[in-house]
């Protein structure tokens, strides 16, 4: 009996729902416009309704057989978001409330099932919910103006402006897109510090976002952090002149949002010239690099700023010893929103210890004095459009400038002076379609302007020195990717680069000129298949690229660049790693001149002519074994690396051979060690790498001596520990003293040639006196409100005060005597910095 008195009530309730389901779908059927409802009630009453036009846009209202003037009108103001005021017996006011009532149904657009669980947040106010089983949600006092978020995991946020759910028989319906990202597989979690990982095919990444400590580093620094991996060092301790490998810093790829860098620095190389607030993740290759990569003979740097559209408005700024920075992330709408970021040196304005140090290296051995006036600045924006789900639009823009002034006066009063300015603007546009659900495309553009002037005043004007370098890049690349199945992707594409640089130098007294160019078009297709087992256990990788490089003038020459990558789990934990590659570029950096650009920026970028300096190319190939788990990490490389086309002009020669022009190659055969204990609250690290590194010139005597850059060892033994809220970072780094060339003890100087030069002993026969440098950092993170969070950074860079020897060369004096010059690295450099993030 019971069961059929449920049955009847089931029923019941049925026929009731129905019954609701039909009547909201008459009443919404039988709703007129209000505006139109409101003429008819002034004929009928004789009164006038006072309102603006766009209060009651899309307002409608059910008419109801109601006899009396005030139960029409409070029909209304019950059924609709409309407040009336009776101003007379006549004339009435209407206005909308500011706060409304607003539901929805969220759906999938693909099979058009509920979402619940999605959150709901009213953008501006506390106001957020989730929606419930049905995927329906419910809000009460809702301004009007506001704009809603819809996010659910797995989904494409969706951004609804309030008067699209305004409450009525029918809510709105939320169509929520599939968001789908390709992740590369993280081999390692955290590789030296949080942020930094390493990835399935060997290669690094590091994640800004996510950014821990390193030794002397309190805030993250792109180029300087890249340095604590094995194989990365700087000989002179700047980020202009990187070591991947014992290669010459003009042989790394830097890339920016896909754009090629010419200039990475600040300060003349002593920070890196790209906001870490605002790059999102960067890609550090040492070898087995994907085809898609042209240049980089030893290695390749892809920063990249975020892609993905900001659903809030969020940024943050900073100051430290030497700048201060702003950066914002700022949605527009649901498909559009934009990036931007500002940092500046006060460096002319305010002297502070980190800034006296950091002159005393960087205008050591220069014609510039301590007093000068320099500033850097950098200027980043990026604006991405989603044209639909299927495709994006990204522009990118980075400007960065360093700005170096000073003058003096002689004992005679003779005025002298010098300006130097080095410029980088960049424009990028990348546009990502997905065709097909296993076939994409991906079309790149850019252009990129370098300029290095140098004018140096002296003699009360009377003789002028001009300097510039120039280089103009533009780059057009197409990426196609095409999923044979489900763990096969055939990669192809097509570059086509032109660059040109210029050479001027102009000096008044005594007259001369030189005016050098170049331009050189470069043609690469590329394809590549990659593979990864179903299992994980097996990644391959396997390519090449066909380039065609065109000198107008010189030679046309064809160049094939097979790669390699392969990593295989030979047992639980255990991996071995094979890469290969070939490779070639057409851009080198020359050092013809001591006092270059006041004796700072000694560097000019020149291009192959096919004769004095032929197209630079290498091969390398690496094996190595790793041992991983979740709490260490004991990881071993070989490799052999060869360069052939070498001028001596751009490896910066400082003896006998600095002038001869000969061309050679180099050959580096090394290895790298590194153990890695960590866990969830500190990381111990030990790293040694060691290279021998061998020039090649068989028109010298001797002909095969040690590289400029041969520095056989390098250890690095530091570590960081987190407790809450405080991190702390220790290290200490050893090098090997890099080669140089002595004056000949017995016979110093040459009497028989004029003017006098100084005769030297067999080439980089001595060496530097070894390299030992201690740091620390550390930071504090705090909450200032709900979404605001503050950190105090500190660090010490060289805390010993050590005078380490960075380079030593010789020069004949105004008597004829021998000069020793030295470089010197940088002393005891504390640092201190704050930052919010909103």
């Amino acid at each position: 009996m019971k069961k059929k008195h449920h049955k009847h009530i089931l029923i019941c309730l049925v026929l009731l729902c129905f019954s609701v389901i039909a009547l909201g779908q008459q009443v919404a059927k039988d709703a007129i416009l209000l505006s139109d409802y409101l003429t008819t009630l002034e004929q009928e009453h004789d009164i006038k309704f006072s309102f603006a036009d766009n209060a009651l846009e899309n307002v409608y209202v059910k008419p109801l057989d109601l006899q009396s003037l005030t139960s029409k009108l409070d029909h209304i103001q019950q059924n609709t978001d409309i407040v009336i005021t009776k101003l007379s017996d006549r004339y009435y006011s209407l206005t909308k409330v500011s706060t409304v009532s607003i539901c929805g149904f969220v759906l999938d657009n693909f099979e058009q099932n509920t979402i619940p669980g999605a959150t709901v947040e009213v953008l501006g106010t506390s106001l957020t919910g989730i929606t419930d089983t049905t995927g329906r949600f419910y809000m009460n006092n809702v301004p009007r103006t506001a704009l809603v978020l819809v996010k659910h995991l797995g989904f494409k946020p969706q951004f609804i402006e309030v008067e699209k759910l305004i409450n009525t028989a029918m809510c709105h319906k939320i169509a929520m897109a599939l968001s789908y990202q390709e992740l590369e597989e993280v081999v390692v979690s955290q590789f030296l510090t949080t942020g930094l990982n390493k990835l399935s095919d060997a290669s690094f990444e590091l994640n800004l976002s996510k950014f821990g400590i390193l030794p002397g580093i309190s805030e993250p620094d792109i180029l300087q952090t890249v340095q604590a991996l094995p194989g990365i060092k700087s000989v002179d301790e700047t980020v202009s002149d990187i070591n991947i490998r014992g290669g010459t810093n003009d042989q790394n790829l830097v890339l920016w949002d896909h754009i090629k860098m010419y200039q990475t620095g600040h300060f003349f190389g002593l920070i890196s010239a790209f906001n870490p607030y605002v790059t999102d993740k960067v890609s550090i290759i040492k070898n087995g690099t994907s085809s898609i990569y042209g240049d980089g003979l030893s290695g390749t740097m892809d920063l990249r700023t975020s892609d993905q559209l900001p659903i809030y408005t969020n940024g943050g700024t900073g100051f430290n010893l030497i700048s201060g920075d702003l950066f914002g992330n700022i949605p527009i709408n649901e498909r559009l929103g934009i990036q931007i970021s500002a940092r500046r040196s006060y460096t002319d304005f305010l002297s502070t210890p980190t800034y006296t140090v950091f002159s005393e290296k960087a205008f050591q051995d220069s014609q510039v004095d301590n007093e000068s006036d320099f500033y850097f600045y950098d200027f980043t924006a990026k604006v991405l459009y989603e044209i639909d789900q299927d495709h994006k639009v990204q522009l990118s823009m980075i400007n960065m400038s360093n700005n170096l002034s000073y003058f003096e006066t002689s004992d005679s009063n003779a005025v002298n002076g010098s300006n130097l300015n080095q410029d980088n603007i960049s424009l990028g546009t990348r546009l990502q379609s997905n065709w097909l659900s296993n076939f994409t495309t991906d079309l790149q553009f850019y252009y990129t302007q370098y300029g290095l002037d140098a004018l140096t005043i002296s003699n009360n004007e009377s003789q002028r020195l001009q300097q510039n370098n120039l280089v103009k890049e533009s780059s057009v690349k197409l990426i196609t990717k095409y999923a044979v199945r489900k763990n096969l992707d055939w990669i192809n594409g097509y570059e086509l680069t032109e660059t040109g640089i210029e050479n001027r130098t102009n000096i008044n007294q005594p007259p001369f000129a030189s005016n050098i160019k170049g331009v050189i078009r470069k043609h690469a297709l590329f394809s590549e298949l990659q593979f990864t087992s179903e299992d994980s256990k097996f990644y391959g990788r396997i390519g090449g690229r066909l380039n065609y490089f065109e000198n107008l003038n010189t030679f046309k020459e064809y160049i094939l660049e097979p790669r390699l990558n392969i990593t295989y789990e030979l047992l639980p934990n255990f991996k071995t790693e094979a890469m290969g590659e070939f490779k070639s570029q057409v851009t080198n950096q020359i050092i013809d001149l001591e006092q270059n650009f006041l004796g700072i920026e000694k560097r000019r970028w020149i291009l192959s002519d096919g004769n004095t300096l032929p197209i630079t190319k290498s091969k390398q190939g690496s094996i190595g074994v790793n041992y991983d788990t979740d709490k260490l990490y004991i990881g071993i490389d070989g490799f052999y690396k060869e360069v052939n086309g070498i001028n001596v002009f751009t490896q910066g020669f400082q003896n006998q051979n600095q002038f001869n022009g000969e061309i050679g190659s180099y050959a580096v055969k090394g290895a790298e060690f590194l153990i890695n204990k960590k866990n969830n609250d500190y990381s111990l690290w030990l790293s040694y790498t060691f290279n021998k590194n061998d020039y090649l010139f068989n028109s010298l005597t001797p002909s095969k001596f040690p590289n400029n850059l041969d520095v056989r060892h390098a250890i690095t033994l530091a570590g960081n520990y987190t407790i809450g809220h405080f991190k702390l970072g220790l290290g200490l780094n050893y090098k090997s003293g890099k080669p140089f060339t002595r004056p000949d003890a017995d016979d110093p100087i040459d009497n028989t040639v004029f003017p006098r030069e100084i005769n030297y002993e067999e080439p980089n026969r001595s060496r530097l006196p070894e390299y030992i440098r201690a740091d620390a950092s550390a930071n504090y993170t705090f909450v200032l409100g709900k979404t605001i969070k503050g950190t105090f950074g500190a660090s010490i860079l060289n805390i010993t005060n050590r005078k380490n020897t960075l380079n030593t060369f010789y020069r004949l004096g105004e008597d004829n005597s021998i000069e020793t010059i030295e470089r010197l690295s940088l002393g005891l450099t504390p640092n201190a910095s704050f930052r919010l993030r909103f």
